[in-house]
């Protein structure tokens, strides 16, 4: 087998049963392939007993970007989530290999991930390209805070309970005002996550579109609205007494009374590589449980 990628890097889900059984049988195949493997600095206490992550490089996951030419992550959407972010930057396609509970964007099997993997590295996989959220926040005019996000980012009432008001802008029209617990700003990979639970249209993943998702608002007549991925989204935060803006549910930032939140496409996308065999609408025939075809 001769393999396309030939330095890979290894991100694990933490404190996961089976997954060092299962990293070490990849890591067996790879060595084999006379390919070089770096393992997240994160992972020594899950993975510290195999031999393969005793004697090769342990790095950031940032550096994974500097330095390999494909991520693979086991784990599950959120594992995938936190890696993504930060490989962005560097246009290094991932892989996901599904070992949690869901696992819309990780789509090799457990059970045949070698047999899949040999495969993929020799070119037989589907390319997609997701797009990411760039968000910076602005308070008296100075930005204080910017951050990256796939799946989406959600501005939600804090600990004291009381809703939240804000103003939405597209592009420097002014779209409403809203009072409500929150509004998710989604990415078509996003659409099947916390968007989907609170009522958001489900987006085919390689769509140039995102979605403005209301949670809980105070009038009935705010709806979900999809706009495009082209454009600038800016929040202003006219009334908060507690108020956070969170960046893939992984991280967030507090917020004030009349902070600007500007959301924007990222210069680059995400580089997904699937199985050959990858179709979308299976995968959410599966996953949400939809009936399957009768003729």
């Amino acid at each position: 087998m001769k393999s396309q990628f030939h330095h890979i890097g290894i991100v694990i889900r933490p404190q996961t049963p089976n997954i060092p059984e299962t990293v070490s049988l990849v890591c067996d195949f790879l060595r084999a392939q006379n390919i070089d493997l770096y393992f997240d600095e994160t992972s020594e206490s899950d993975l510290h007993q195999l031999s393969h992550f005793q004697e090769r490089p342990h790095i950031s996951k940032a550096k994974m970007g500097q330095i390999c030419d494909l991520v693979i992550s086991f784990g599950g959407d959120g594992t995938l989530l936190s890696i993504a972010r930060k490989i962005a930057p560097y246009r290094i396609p991932l892989i996901g290999v599904n070992r949690g509970s869901l696992g819309f964007l990780t789509q090799v099997s457990s059970e045949e991930v070698v047999s899949q993997l040999e495969a993929m590295l020799t070119g037989k996989y589907i390319i997609e390209e997701r797009i990411l959220l760039e968000t910076a926040i602005y308070r008296d005019d100075a930005e204080i805070h910017r951050a990256l996000a796939l799946n989406d980012v959600v501005f939600n009432r804090g600990a004291a309970g009381q809703m939240i008001e804000f103003e939405v802008f597209i592009n420097q029209d002014f779209v409403y005002t809203q009072r409500s617990d929150g509004l998710i700003v989604s990415t078509p990979t996003g659409s099947t996550a916390y968007a989907l639970a609170a009522g958001g249209p489900i987006l085919q993943p390689t769509l140039h579109a995102l979605t403005l998702v209301p949670i809980c608002p105070q009038s009935m007549t705010n709806r979900p609205i999809a706009v495009s991925d082209a454009g600038e989204i800016k929040v202003l935060i006219t009334h908060a007494s507690d108020a956070r803006v969170y960046f893939d549910g992984q991280s967030f930032f507090d917020l004030q009374n009349m902070d600007k939140i500007k959301i924007r496409r990222y210069r680059n996308s995400l580089r997904m590589l699937q199985p050959s065999d990858y179709n979308y609408f299976h995968t959410l025939r599966q996953k949400l449980h939809w009936g399957e075809q009768l003729v």
